[in-house]
């Protein structure tokens, strides 16, 4: 049976204050075992002061994002085993937002995934449609492609760390959920082309999360498709209580 896992994505909130404080009440308020992997992704600036809030709790570290050379003269950037040193368990690649403001491609979130893997942190690997690929009947063809590119050349004893979160670009930050019969649809997608490439041993025990506009009143909707194995929360994971919700929802 494959392990729930829910994610809070920050984005660029909160400061280090604020960081600690949503993290001290989340830890009250989801304490005791949980059967659900939870994972904070704050801002950078925040992930040492997290870390550090976060101990002798069961909750994870994320970062946002990393740089795809191990070390270097890249001004702004962050490595992979700066994150590990800041408390990271977990990395966000490709998200829609990196795609759209930031010109991240297949080609680049391959480049990071590689590193993160080698590096020892585990990929949370963001794919999805815009509207009009969705409007074109092309929601297929392009999972399937950034699928293929981002996971070009790695080898399936690798991947075990890996999850896929499933995030429809016309559904971030729009308040427009997708259906849970669009979800369910895209991950069995997702699901069988994975099991193309690597079998189905993997396909079948690789965990799919579901991103946009993913809050605590329509989270009833998704927890039970088959394909689903947990969620990418954007603004809802900002408040304490509408996170841990989520989070609950799944136990």
């Amino acid at each position: 049976m494959r392990e729930s896992v829910v994610v809070g994505n920050w984005k660029m909130h909160k400061t280090i204050a604020e960081s600690i404080r949503l993290v001290t009440e989340l830890k009250g308020l989801l304490s005791g075992k949980r059967d659900t992997v939870t994972v904070v992704a704050p801002p950078f600036t925040a992930l040492n002061s997290v870390s550090i809030a976060l101990q002798n709790s069961h909750l994870k570290l994320a970062a946002q994002n990393v740089h795809q050379a191990a070390q270097g003269a890249y001004t702004g950037e962050i490595s992979a085993s700066m994150l590990l040193d800041a408390g990271c368990s977990y990395v966000i690649l490709g998200h829609s937002e990196r795609r759209l403001y930031f010109a991240e491609t297949n080609d680049t979130v391959n480049k990071k995934l590689r590193l993160a893997l080698d590096e020892g942190l585990a990929p949370i690997m963001c794919i999805g449609e815009r509207q009009e690929e969705r409007d074109a009947g092309r929601t297929e063809e392009v999972l399937t492609i950034q699928l293929t590119e981002g996971l070009k050349g790695l080898r399936v004893q690798n991947l075990a760390p890996l999850i896929v979160a499933y995030e429809p670009v016309w559904a971030i930050g729009t308040g427009k959920n997708a259906t849970p019969e669009l979800a369910q649809e895209a991950h069995a997608t997702i699901r069988k082309h994975l099991g193309d490439m690597f079998g189905s041993v993997f396909a079948n025990g690789l965990r799919i999360l579901y991103g946009g506009s993913v809050n605590a009143e329509n989270i009833p909707g998704y927890v039970d498709l088959p394909d689903l194995d947990g969620v990418l929360v954007g603004g809802a994971s900002l408040n304490s209580e509408s996170f841990a919700k989520i989070v609950t929802s799944f136990d």
